[in-house]
């Protein structure tokens, strides 16, 4: 390895298209290690910020599972996705006059009735068990569970950019892009998902990075490849 991986925390940006259990993978052949964890999980499609323990420092994980969050995402209303991210069935709203009539005043004002402690119902694929059931696994063999909603907090729900249609069409879905401060086992798919429902067009995420949790921040963080000698790994 052109960086040597020793016993304490490790900030990684993971990249797109490998799982948080794949990248631990990567260290412990790369590393030749064997006790290495991580503190909280991101979608395969998702990029950013991962924070990994290695040796005795996986004993201390526990401590930050629970941390807030920061992500920078790209959400698309005026279509929907059977997994709420862009590795699903994509479905585009049919009625293109309610995507038009959702000006940046009534994205923002549904923004804001999804700010502070909210309830939110889990993604149809998410990890979580009923009744000893992973919710994706039922979801994949076509009998998909649905979670209770439970009390999440999102402390600041922005824009960081303007809002567009997606292509060329005029009447296409709408883009933006989103800076989201939140708590804890809080689901941002759920959020795009439950953006597009109150504006009656469907949402979904598109892109997905975390660039802090808790004091730690995407910009004290080492590329995956330079830790594992993996050229095709790309942030």
């Amino acid at each position: 390895m052109s960086e040597s991986i020793q016993d304490g925390f490790l900030l990684i940006d993971k990249p797109a298209g490998i799982t948080s259990h794949d990248v631990i993978d990567l260290l412990r052949r790369s590393s030749g290690i064997r006790r290495i964890g991580h503190a909280g999980t991101l979608d395969p499609f998702a990029t950013g910020l991962l924070l990994v323990g290695v040796g005795k420092a996986t004993k201390e994980l526990s401590k930050f599972v629970g941390l807030d969050k920061v992500y920078e995402a790209t959400f698309v209303l005026g279509a929907s996705s059977s997994t709420d991210d862009p590795e699903g069935v994509i479905t585009r709203t049919e009625n293109w006059k309610i995507v038009i009539e959702n000006t940046q005043k009534k994205i923002e004002q549904a923004m804001k009735e999804l700010t502070g402690k909210i309830q939110q119902i889990p993604p149809t694929f998410s990890a979580i068990k009923i009744k000893g059931k992973k919710m994706y696994e039922a979801a994949r063999e076509g009998k998909p569970l649905v979670a209770p909603p439970r009390t999440v907090t999102v402390y600041s729900f922005e824009l960081i950019g303007s809002i567009g249609h997606i292509g060329t069409a005029p009447q296409g879905p709408i883009s933006l892009r989103v800076r989201i401060h939140c708590g804890s086992g809080t689901y941002i798919r759920a959020l795009a998902r439950d953006l597009g429902a109150k504006l009656g067009v469907g949402g979904y995420v598109s892109h997905l990075r975390r660039t802090a949790i808790g004091s730690f921040t995407i910009d004290k963080a080492v590329l995956l490849s330079v830790l594992t000698r993996n050229d095709k790994l790309h942030s």
